[in-house]
């Protein structure tokens, strides 16, 4: 009888720990998740984020593979000012939209990723490795210098281009969108020209020469767009040998069935599209011999980007491509968002990529 009391005791002693202790570690482990949430899912989940779709995708620039990342919700906006450009050539952007219920446009924000191909970087940002070269290297390899010094001389020292001028935008944010458009229009002020001019700006502000080249490429005819391009930048370096750095900047594509995907962060109180940088790899076949000089640049421009505006990048994606990237050792390709995307976000993205690219730049000034 006595021993059955302390049982009883016993159990109803461990009883009443349990309940105080149980509460007391899932808000210790809730206020730990909410320490180390990235600036994207901290913006996705203030949008009223309560599920993921496992089919949102990390792109490689064109293509698809899946990904799991928070699903924003929708917002309205109010339909900005839409202002054509005097000569908005043979493909103008459109003036009226035909939406299709059919369709819809997904708001998200890409975070951190895990996985064996995934690493971070030291200060800031990531990258995605799809080469076969070991992380470890890669690690290694993103602490070295850039190739380059540049001078605050008058003198260009970037070139801004793109090789697919024409690609364009969502014209404001909406829930459906036009199938019928192609996400393409020669109106510079409607295609990656004006996201061009925005880190343009930003670069002079800074008093760092350069030139923003808005030849269009990709119209009449698409194929052959890198080709027209390399001749170009080719053409431009031989008449200044000044320039140090190519950005080749164009905006993704992602897409599933009838979804597009909008990849966007609160920055500042605005929203921007979240930016990717690809950095080519050669696999013997590119003649790209310095392919590692350009990966420095992009590891500094990267984690320059993520640490000045959390949440702005995805990882760079270092993998086989050669985007003409042999054609200086700063030779890079950057994604402004996608097509899902709006014109307006791009812009802002553009004007943080250029505060970002000036800081990182300025750094490299030769003595």
């Amino acid at each position: 009888m006595h021993r059955r009391f302390h049982k009883r005791r016993w159990t109803l002693t461990c009883f009443l720990a349990a309940m105080v202790i149980l509460p007391t570690a899932a808000v210790l482990q809730k206020d730990n998740d909410a320490q180390n949430k990235s600036a994207a899912h901290a913006y996705a989940e203030k949008e009223g984020a309560a599920q993921s779709v496992s089919w949102n995708v990390v792109s490689d620039g064109y293509g698809w593979e899946e990904e799991t990342a928070p699903v924003a919700a929708e917002i309205s906006a109010e339909l900005p000012e839409q202002k054509a450009s005097a000569d908005a050539g043979e493909k103008p952007y459109p003036e009226s939209w035909n939406l299709s219920s059919d369709t819809s446009v997904q708001r998200t924000s890409y975070g951190t990723y895990s996985g064996t191909r995934f690493f971070s970087l030291f200060s800031a940002g990531q990258v995605q490795n799809k080469t076969s070269i070991p992380n470890n290297t890669l690690i290694a390899e993103s602490t070295a210098a850039p190739a380059f010094t540049i001078e605050t001389n008058g003198e260009p020292q970037v070139l801004i281009m793109h090789t697919h001028t024409t690609e364009s935008f969502e014209p404001y944010v909406r829930q459906n969108f036009d199938p019928a458009f192609n996400y393409r229009t020669t109106d510079p002020a409607y295609n990656m020209v004006s996201v061009g001019d925005a880190i343009t700006a930003q670069l002079e502000a800074a008093g760092i020469g350069v030139i923003h080249n808005a030849t269009i490429h990709d119209y009449p005819s698409y194929n052959g767009s890198y080709d027209r391009s390399a001749e170009t930048v080719r053409q431009i370096l031989q008449q200044y040998p000044s320039i140090r750095v190519v950005l080749d900047i164009h905006r993704d594509a992602i897409q599933k069935d009838n979804t597009l995907i909008q990849p966007v962060v609160e920055i500042n109180g605005k929203e921007s599209a979240q930016v990717m940088i690809i950095s080519g790899c050669d696999d013997g076949t590119m003649n790209m011999p310095n392919y590692m000089q350009n990966y420095h640049f992009a590891c500094r421009l990267q984690e320059n980007m993520e640490g000045m505006y959390a949440g702005l990048t995805r990882p760079i994606l270092f993998d086989y491509r050669h985007y003409n990237q042999d054609l200086t050792t700063g030779s890079l390709l950057l994604e402004i968002g996608t097509h899902g995307n709006t014109l307006e976000q791009a812009q802002y993205a553009g004007e943080l990529v250029g505060k970002a690219l000036a800081q990182t730049l300025l750094k490299l000034k030769k003595e």
